[in-house]
Formats: C-alpha cells, sequence, structure tokens
C-alpha cells in the first residue's frame, strides 16, 4: 500500500468529526515545524558568504534588500503550501501529473540539478566550519557532512528531523543575538536601512545576491511536499480552510526568523568589519577576523553557528532532492521507497564530486548561487501554472491578484538574472 493511502486509511475516522477549531497559541505550536525546516534553507552557508560580504563592503544599507526578499518569499512559500495542502501532492507530483510529459521531466530535470547545487554550498559550508574549529582539510570534512546527513536521512522520520532542525536554528539564532550583545549598535540607524531602498556605487550584484540566496528553488519544492508531514486530511473543506490557516502563521513565524538572522549576519559585519575598513572575502576569513574584534569567544561562536547551518540545511537540501526525484513518478517522499532513496543518493553523491573538483571554495559557493539564481523563475512560473488552475486546486485556485503578484515576483528575478548575464558577459570581454 502506497504512503498517501496508508494516510488516508489512517484518517478517515479523524475527519469525520473535524471542526476547524480556534487558534490558540498551543495549537499554533503544534503546527510549528514545516516552515522552520524551510527557514534553514535560506540562512545556509550560501546566504552566509552573500550576508558577510554585504555587511563587510557596505555596512547596514542592503538590509532593506533582506526585508523585501523575505515578504516576496512569505508569498511564494505560503502558495506553495498551499498546493500540499489542498491538493496532497507536492510541485513536483502535480507537474507530472498535470503537465505534458517532456515539458513536466524538464522542469523537474532543472529542480534536481538546482537541489544538487544548494547542496554543494551546504555542504561545502559545514567542511569550511569544521576545518576551522578542528583543522580538518576541507574535502575530507566535505566526506564526512555527506556521510552524516545521508546517514540522518535515511533512518530518521519527518518529525525527528524537525525537531532536530528546530534545535540548530535554535544555535543558529542564539549565537548571533550573542554576536550582537558584543557590539555597539545605532539601532535608528539600522531600523532605517531595513525599510528605506538605497543602491550604493557597486551594490547591485550583492543585492542579487541577498536576493537569490533567500528564494531558493528547491525550498518551494520542500515546502509543498512536507507539508504533508502532519498528515492532514485532504478531503474535508473545514480542515484543509483550518490547515491553510496555521499553515500561514507557520509560514510567517518561520520566515520571520529567517529575516531576523540574515538581518544580524549583515548588522555583526557591518559594525565589525565595515567599520574597521577590513575586507572579507571566505567565510573562514570573518572567523579568524573576528577573534581579535570581539574575542576568542565570538570566533568559536560563529563557526559553530556556520557548522549548525551547513549540517541542517545539507538535510533539507537531501529531502528537497528526494521529494522532486519521486516526484517524477508520481510519488511523495518516502525514505523508504527506492526513488527518494534514490533522489538522496544522487543529490548527495553528485554534490559531493563537484566539491571534490573545486579548488576555490568562495567560487565554488558563487557558483552554485548562480545555478539557483538561473532556475528559480521555471521553479516560479511553473508553481504559478499549477496553483493558477481551477483543475489543479479547486475552488482554492489563486485569485487573480495573487496570481499577478506572483507573475510579478517571477518577472523581477527574470529581470535580475538577464542583467547577471550581462554583467557577466561584461566582465568575460572586459
Amino acid at each position: 500500500m502506497s504512503l498517501r493511502a496508508r494516510l488516508k486509511d489512517r484518517l478517515v475516522e479523524w475527519s469525520k468529526d473535524a471542526r476547524p477549531p480556534s487558534l490558540t497559541a498551543l495549537d499554533l505550536f503544534r503546527y510549528v515545524g514545516p516552515g522552520l525546516l524551510v527557514t534553514v534553507g535560506f540562512i545556509d552557508p550560501g546566504n552566509w558568504a552573500a550576508n558577510i560580504s554585504s555587511g563587510a563592503q557596505f555596512g547596514s544599507v542592503l538590509l532593506w534588500v533582506i526585508t523585501l526578499s523575505t515578504l516576496m518569499l512569505i508569498v511564494l512559500q505560503h502558495n506553495a503550501a498551499h498546493l500540499g495542502i489542498v491538493t496532497g501532492l507536492c510541485i513536483s507530483e502535480a507537474a507530472t501529473r498535470y503537465l505534458p510529459v517532456r515539458s513536466a521531466r524538464l522542469l523537474i530535470g532543472s529542480a534536481v540539478l538546482a537541489a544538487i547545487s544548494t547542496a554543494v554550498a551546504e555542504i561545502l559550508g559545514a567542511a569550511i566550519a569544521l576545518n576551522m574549529l578542528f583543522s580538518v582539510p576541507i574535502k575530507i570534512a566535505a566526506v564526512g557532512v555527506m556521510i552524516f546527513t545521508g546517514v540522518f536521512l535515511y533512518t530518521n522520520s519527518y518529525r525527528r528531523i524537525e525537531t532536530i532542525i528546530i534545535g540548530f536554528v535554535s544555535i543558529i539564532g542564539i549565537s548571533f543575538i550573542y554576536e550582537l550583545y558584543l557590539i555597539p549598535v545605532d539601532w535608528g540607524v539600522t531600523v532605517k536601512h531595513w525599510l528605506v531602498p538605497t543602491f550604493p556605487d557597486g551594490s547591485i550584484v550583492l543585492i542579487m545576491s541577498l536576493l537569490g540566496a533567500v528564494v531558493m528553488p528547491h525550498n518551494l519544492f520542500l515546502h509543498s511536499e512536507i507539508i504533508q508531514s502532519r498528515q492532514w486530511n485532504l478531503e474535508n473543506e473545514a480542515v484543509i480552510n483550518r490547515q491553510l490557516k496555521y499553515e500561514f502563521l507557520d509560514t510567517l513565524v518561520s520566515m520571520g526568523i529567517g529575516w531576523a538572522i540574515n538581518s544580524a549576519m549583515i548588522i555583526v559585519a557591518a559594525y565589525t568589519f565595515f567599520t574597521a575598513g577590513i575586507e572579507v572575502v571566505e567565510l573562514s576569513q570573518a572567523s579568524v577576523l573576528l577573534e581579535p574584534i570581539l574575542g576568542k569567544g565570538a570566533a568559536l561562536v560563529f563557526a559553530v553557528a556556520l557548522l549548525c547551518a551547513g549540517i541542517a540545511s545539507s538535510i533539507t537540501a537531501g529531502i528537497a532532492g528526494g521529494s522532486i526525484f519521486a516526484g517524477l513518478f508520481g510519488e511523495p517522499y518516502d525514505i523508504d521507497d527506492k526513488h527518494s532513496r534514490l533522489g538522496v543518493s544522487l543529490v548527495l553523491l553528485v554534490s559531493l564530486a563537484v566539491i571534490l573538483l573545486i579548488e576555490d571554495t568562495l567560487q565554488g559557493l558563487v557558483l552554485s548561487q548562480v545555478i539557483l539564481s538561473m532556475q528559480l523563475p521555471f521553479t516560479i512560473y511553473l508553481q504559478v501554472r499549477l496553483t493558477s488552475s481551477a483543475e489543479v486546486m479547486g475552488t482554492h485556485a489563486n485569485p487573480p491578484g495573487t496570481r499577478w503578484l506572483l507573475t510579478f515576483f517571477g518577472a523581477i528575478i527574470t529581470a535580475l538574472n538577464v542583467y547577471l548575464l550581462f554583467d557577466l558577459a561584461k566582465g568575460m570581454l572586459s
């Protein structure tokens, strides 16, 4: 019996008596989890590199990019989760069911490549952290991270993974609260930079990097899949509406936590490296440079938080890859199923092979973000096509305003990609 059939049988009796309850703090806590798994994806080592570079080069003036991209992310992730709740399908499964075979395979194949690119940055970031903490060679550390991630994914359930991820996110958040405690921050100026767009000379590439590092294609696939891990009923309309309400609050709270952590990274870099006129070009360099400014404890906390971010995001990248690959066969993510296991193995092993071939770790991180940026518009337009279709979503299809807003977001990111290609071509010709 398939996973979806087992879940349906398990919920038949419960769904008959389901009522949409009032929203309480205890109920909200029970439903928190899927959003935090997604949050890890945009506080990964790629984000660390973009955030620290931004703060070191331009101070806190680009904080508004984190605010804008997080608002975009809330809308996009909320919409992806709706697909999972209403249809019981992830984006990959829905594409396989409702799109022409060739189009579905091309789009899902590109999403698998995006998951691999993501895993490259995540595993590489964790390896860099191990190198910073224990002087383990980066490539050997990458092998260890990959093995740990694979074992963790093959032997744990969704709920256990969520618990571990919440712990990792908590460590990262506490680490940056500690870092902020050590530095004097002008909060009046900082709040202004969160709200007022500023485009200093030479900042456009970092602006694009910050946007691309927050809104990631594998996270959209991931959210539409893991939202089903709560085993919510898909047939009772009252229950669907109740879960949509809970999901929005979960997404809002979780993305808000991600916004705060990303902002804290920029602020720490702004009030340490930027104010001291120190240029930072690598994550390991940032930890070393923090020590004489804030003390050995700050540098240690930085490295530990990076390790947590790398491991946690490696796990979510593996889940995303397994889910996307299984969707090619019209199946949900189930680590006991051969297609999900093959998808997880494909993502982890190919990403490790790429890391072993990389000589410049910073260039590896940058290239992985470029690939994600290039694939993202395809995922957004696919999502808009599915969630705006009455055939797929029924009465829960996107209203015109939501459809146009999502399309507008896709157009913004497409324009940024065109600019990125133009900038890369100009750099190659100069």
